[in-house]
């Protein structure tokens, strides 16, 4: 990009329309809309047929197997063409790697995680720390760009403020992942897992704020809802609003299983202490992703006791949206310079009992048990 393009931006968020790649890719769009004025705009590529199984080589003439939905222009050098193109997945690479030929080099091109082609041919690379990228044109950041800012927290907070209020400290996020190529969660160590939660809240009488994902699997989701739907708190079963960044928001202590980047980069953005769960299975990569965490003193590994620490709220979204903002050559305003001061995040109070908030079945939850006082650390 010869010069600097005029303000305000226009940025195309791309992506296969997958929740967590999106989440990327307009994470990033918007943290640089904070910065600058921007126009965002999200693109989801789809393909007619078996096209978009191909991979990226074969896929020669990618323009006549889009969808109209997708909205990528058919003319080259169209004033339609973005001034920043920020894409993510695998479908979107056919597209990526030509994007900044067909704008007549109007568009700079940035890839979200490891392409898995040559780096070369985008204009920036994002990529996280654990996939052991370098080069001139690569920034590696720790996990993922995301869309958690403490504005949204504040927002997402307030829709379930009448529920969460009144549960009793400390809240205890817990985020499920499930099956993927190098995890999965078996109905043996959801019960185990489902175990090392109930025990410590119990003797603590806290309160827990549960959420699944897609992957999590159905035994594995039926199980830890009726091991721990007799405490108080919510268990979100899908249905109506989703409470996710409230759940951050309102949680003293986050615990995540190990499997996902993106709720591991999420959680560590709030500052608050952040659990890391084992699942079967393993992958070097998380390993590494895992230990980037714990040396920025994000998170630790759980091992059935909730306890509190401090540590700056890890920020690559913003550090990554500066770069590019600072590689396309547009100055950020000074209000915008100036850094934030992060506040200390709330220790933990212990209130009496509450009354389990019930969402995973329409039967009514057993009474609690009245809290046995914890005992004494060594």
């Amino acid at each position: 990009m010869a010069e600097a393009p005029k303000l305000p931006l226009k940025v195309w968020a791309v992506s296969d329309g997958r929740a967590g790649i999106e989440a990327q890719v307009v994470g990033l769009s918007e943290a640089i809309a904070r910065l600058v004025p921007c126009e965002v705009t999200i693109k989801r590529v789809a393909w007619k047929g078996r096209t978009g199984r191909l991979p990226w080589w074969l896929n020669l003439l990618p323009k006549r197997w889009l969808t109209p939905e997708s909205g990528i222009p058919r003319d080259k050098g169209d004033d339609e063409w973005p001034d920043l193109w920020i894409a993510a997945g695998r479908a979107t690479l056919p597209l990526s790697i030509r994007a900044k030929r067909w704008s007549g080099g109007r568009t700079y091109v940035v890839q979200i995680q490891d392409p898995r082609v040559p780096a070369t041919m985008f204009d920036l690379v994002i990529p996280p720390k654990h996939d052991r990228m370098s080069g001139d044109n690569i920034l590696a950041i720790t996990g993922s760009p995301h869309r958690v800012t403490p504005q949204r927290l504040d927002a997402e907070y307030a829709a379930f403020a009448e529920v969460i209020d009144p549960l009793p400290r400390p809240r205890v996020a817990v985020l499920v992942g499930g099956k993927s190529k190098a995890f999965d969660l078996s109905s043996e160590r959801a019960a185990q897992i489902a175990h090392s939660i109930q025990i410590p809240l119990e003797q603590e009488g806290g309160s827990l704020l549960m959420t699944f994902s897609r992957r999590t699997p159905d035994a594995a989701r039926a199980l830890m809802a009726a091991r721990l739907r007799h405490l108080p708190g919510m268990i979100w079963n899908g249905e109506g609003a989703n409470p996710y960044f409230a759940f951050l928001a309102g949680a003293d202590y986050i615990l995540v299983t190990e499997d996902s980047t993106n709720m591991a980069t999420e959680a560590a953005s709030t500052g608050k202490p952040v659990f890391v769960l084992k699942m079967d299975g393993s992958s070097l990569k998380f390993r590494l992703f895992h230990e980037e965490l714990e040396r920025q003193g994000a998170a630790r590994p759980y091992g059935g006791a909730f306890h509190g620490w401090t540590y700056t709220p890890i920020d690559e979204t913003d550090r990554a949206a500066r770069e590019v903002l600072a590689r396309i050559g547009v100055e950020i305003p000074a209000a915008a310079v100036e850094a934030e001061v992060a506040e200390e995040p709330p220790k933990p109070k212990r209130k009496s009992r509450a009354k389990a908030v019930e969402t995973v079945a329409e039967t009514p939850a057993p009474k609690p048990r009245k809290p046995r006082a914890a005992k004494p650390k060594a």
